[in-house]
């Protein structure tokens, strides 16, 4: 425990990857938790790096925030930071008469989807759960460190509960994987993971860098009263049990499936919502069928997924890494903003810095 003279202040810095769920999480219910259950991989080259300096000053003060976006001030995303602050002080009660100075920047172009909020809450709630752990005096980054800070992060974005984890993800209740919850996201350990899939890459290609006109949070609202919302949730649990299944076994043909599968039904519920929106440019459509051709003629087994937004990911084993790179360089580039994309794949999960 702090001594009485010991000054309450300091900064750190934590790293923290996006994530590309492959079963998706579109839906909640009660307090931010998941209509159900999703999975995903953690990223290496997206992600978010997050840095606060704080220092205790009134108790009765409540908690103050300043909030800098790559270096400048964003109100809208400040709002949204202080806002969640304020709903977690209950959950860590250090934070009270706090002062953060919070700034945070991102590898990857903001809202165009590739899990932006992911990444900015895991980071966010790995910090602020590190300096309970600080000024606690229970500085021990264990399993109960993460599990906590990935419910810390799921009530700021669902999706960043996953992001906390390296490797493969589960976020939400489900029958196949016994020690899952609504309440936080789990590891899948070793067991369930086959030496085919120990090493996925994505790559992610920027069909557009603009913020898309529909955020995810109205998305997930409008599967409220959505005509196929719960076909659409019974599916992702049926899908989420394959894919398990697949992992375990080395089925990389169920994999493709139900990762392509997935990517479909979810702009699908985007395109029969009321009112309906269309994220997917035409460029993403010629991709996924490119991709499709290239995998059907040369026997590669690479597959695309899609978060809420027109970008693609390629996923793929390393061990075809060569092959599907010369692919995307020579005919899928073309379709790109400005033929950009990001050479990830899965990552070792999130580090502190700082």
């Amino acid at each position: 425990m702090l001594q009485k003279n010991q000054i309450e202040k300091g900064n750190l810095q934590w790293k923290c990857p996006s994530n590309i769920a492959l079963v998706k999480y579109w839906g909640k219910q009660g307090k931010q938790l998941p209509s159900n259950a999703s999975l995903s991989f953690s990223l290496t080259a997206a992600h978010t790096i997050t840095s606060i300096d704080y220092e205790k000053k009134d108790k009765t003060a409540g908690i103050s925030v300043d909030f800098l976006f790559e270096g400048k001030k964003n109100e809208a995303f400040a709002r949204r930071i202080f806002n969640y602050i304020q709903s977690i002080k209950d959950r860590i009660p250090v934070l009270n008469g706090m002062h953060l100075r919070i700034s945070s920047r991102n590898s990857f172009p903001h809202s165009s989807g590739i899990a932006s909020s992911a990444s900015a809450f895991g980071a966010l709630a790995l910090a602020l759960k590190d300096i309970d752990t600080i000024l606690t005096g229970k500085e021990v980054y264990d399993e109960n460190f993460y599990r906590e800070a990935s419910e810390l992060a799921r009530l700021g974005s669902g999706s960043a509960s996953r992001s906390v984890y390296p490797g493969f993800t589960v976020w939400g209740k489900h029958e196949a994987i016994a020690y899952s919850s609504d309440q936080y996201a789990v590891q899948l350990n070793q067991d369930y993971i086959h030496r085919d899939f120990v090493s996925q890459k994505d790559s992610i290609l920027i069909v557009s860098r603009s913020e898309k006109d529909v955020k995810s949070t109205a998305g997930h609202a409008l599967m409220q009263g959505h005509t196929f919302a719960q076909t659409r949730f019974r599916q992702a649990q049926k899908n989420l049990g394959e894919l398990v299944h697949a992992l375990k076994n080395g089925d990389r043909g169920k994999f493709i499936d139900i990762t392509e599968n997935e990517a479909m039904s979810l702009h699908a519920m985007m395109m029969t919502s009321n009112p309906s929106y269309i994220l997917l440019k035409p460029e993403s459509l010629i991709i996924m069928e490119k991709i499709r051709s290239f995998r059907k003629q040369y026997a590669v087994p690479v597959c695309f997924t899609i978060d809420a937004g027109p970008n693609i990911h390629v996923v793929y084993p390393e061990d075809f890494e060569s092959r599907v790179k010369d692919f995307i360089q020579s005919e899928l580039l073309v379709y790109c903003d400005a033929k950009q994309w990001i050479d990830d794949g899965m990552g070792k999960g999130p580090e502190k810095l700082k």
